[in-house]
């Protein structure tokens, strides 16, 4: 099995119409979509993430930050799977509950580097 990123991109306020009946049934299937990657030895892990934050820029001495936009496309969350493959990986990402409730997400479908070709260097892991 391969490592994979997916990143999981939305508009910031893309759930914010939601009734709080609605938005326990999003969070209830991804609750189930995670069960079931767990079940299948296909998850490493998954986290949403808080739609507050900075985006820092620049070089040392000359650092820029300034806010990021929740009505602007973010990374929502992001799960690090197992997958035979890249289709395996996409198949998976087409399973997410973000799409069954949004217009406007998207999954980026990433392989994760192990490995440095050059040095031989292997990056550290937990799974």
């Amino acid at each position: 099995m391969k490592e994979y990123m997916l990143l999981i991109r939305n508009t910031g306020d893309s759930k914010a119409g939601f009734t709080p009946e609605v938005h326990k049934e999003f969070v209830s299937k991804c609750e189930v979509y995670i069960g079931n990657l767990k079940k299948e030895g296909k998850l490493v892990a998954a986290q949403p993430l808080v739609r507050e934050g900075k985006i820092i820029s620049g070089t040392k001495g000359a650092w820029k930050e300034k806010p990021f936009y929740v009505a602007d496309e973010i990374q929502v969350g992001y799960y690090h799977i197992l997958a035979k493959d890249m289709d395996d990986a996409i198949a998976i990402a087409k399973g997410n509950p973000e799409f069954e409730y949004t217009i406007t997400a998207s999954v980026e479908v990433r392989p994760i580097k192990m490995k440095e070709e050059v040095t031989g260097f292997t990056y550290p892991k937990t799974v």
